[in-house]
């Protein structure tokens, strides 16, 4: 059975998720903003996260003017995913690390091996 949880306390465990990322990595993650969204979109409903941007690894220049890289966390995919709150939590950290992680330039196969795929 999913997970029933509002948006705020679920909003708390993204923040929760953000902070536990260390200082000195969380330090070097610039000009990106972490939003959370009920749905995922509708050619992929099960989607749990996804981010935006321009990975680090890949940009050039200056950064002047450009707009935040996104990510986003989808509420009800997330819930739906889990079967109590501490899956939720930890759901909900691997899904915030994983999309950090492509901030960085890690892919998916990467972050498999590390267990966050």
């Amino acid at each position: 059975m999913p997970v029933e949880m509002e948006r705020e306390p679920f909003e708390r465990l993204v923040e929760e998720a953000l902070e536990s990322i260390p200082d000195e990595i969380a330090a070097l993650v610039t000009n990106v903003v972490v939003i959370v969204e009920d749905d995922a979109p509708e050619d992929d409903p099960e989607l749990l996260g996804l981010y935006d941007g321009i990975a680090l690894t890949e940009r050039w220049g200056e950064p002047a003017m450009e707009l935040p890289d996104r990510i986003t966390i989808f509420r009800r995919p997330l819930l739906a995913f889990c079967d109590d709150l501490d899956q939720l939590a930890d759901e909900v950290r691997i899904t915030v690390v994983h999309e950090v992680a492509h901030h960085f330039g890690i892919d998916d196969d990467r972050l498999h091996d590390l267990g966050y795929a």
